[in-house]
């Protein structure tokens, strides 16, 4: 089997993916698919963290429509992240891998807290570390929390898992002439003001020429495809 180009990555999921077709709640068929392609991956001899999102069970930045202070809802938002990681958790334990989850808010009767010297030693143990909470504060997201604990990681590159095979010009599934891209910098993600990550997440990723892999996480051991580089996918990098 090939090697992956890559020693240390941070694999970014949504909580859209962990909720399946319905993008709601958890589907345990997509848990399963997604553990165990992360124990796959971590068989190339990778270690592996991921940051996974909430938005399964809330969104922040939509709360104030729901008649919720955007912190509020950013702290649900955060809580919800655990659940996540937890699940996520107990489903690569049961594929026969293991991992640790940390949390950035602190609830030592569920999980770990997070730390960096303590996410390193997990790291470095051969466990999937499963980072939940966000940064612990309002107004970020997880794809900027992404960013910023793969720097904190020392990692290669961020794998954004999408349901899509790689960044567009603009929606395929609403614009059957969009172009998909291959390459992209940071800056070019920036000026296009492309959806598929946020702007301070690019922004971070560019400070600390961070590498972005945008790809489809729907197809059975999308990540090993990814890191053998295999998978149809858009590098982002720096400039």
């Amino acid at each position: 089997m090939p090697k992956s180009a890559h020693q240390r990555v941070m694999v970014k999921l949504s909580g859209e993916v962990l909720g399946g077709k319905a993008g709601a709640g958890l589907d345990q068929d997509m848990l399963r698919t997604v553990a165990a392609d992360l124990v796959a991956a971590r068989k190339l001899g990778v270690t592996i963290g991921v940051v996974v999102g909430g938005g399964n069970f809330m969104r922040g930045a939509t709360a104030a429509g729901n008649g919720l202070a955007r912190e509020t809802g950013d702290a649900m938002g955060m809580l919800a992240t655990v659940i996540n990681a937890l699940a996520l958790e107990a489903a690569i334990t049961a594929v026969g891998g293991t991992a640790r989850t940390l949390s950035a808010i602190a609830m030592p009767q569920v999980c770990e807290s997070y730390s960096r010297q303590r996410a390193l030693q997990l790291l470095d143990d051969g466990h999937v570390v499963i980072f939940a909470g966000g940064t612990g504060n309002p107004y970020f997201t997880t794809d900027t929390t992404a960013v910023l604990r793969a720097a904190e990681m020392r990692c290669d590159a961020v794998l954004k898992a999408t349901n899509v095979d790689g960044i567009y010009s603009a929606d395929p599934k609403r614009d059957p002439k969009a172009v998909r891209f291959d390459e992209l910098t940071h800056a070019d993600a920036i000026a296009r003001d492309l959806k598929v990550m946020d702007a301070t997440a690019f922004a971070l990723a560019r400070e600390n020429r961070m590498p972005i892999i945008v790809f489809s996480i729907l197809e059975a051991g999308a990540i090993a495809a990814v890191l053998r580089g295999e998978a149809r996918a858009t590098t982002v990098r720096g400039d």
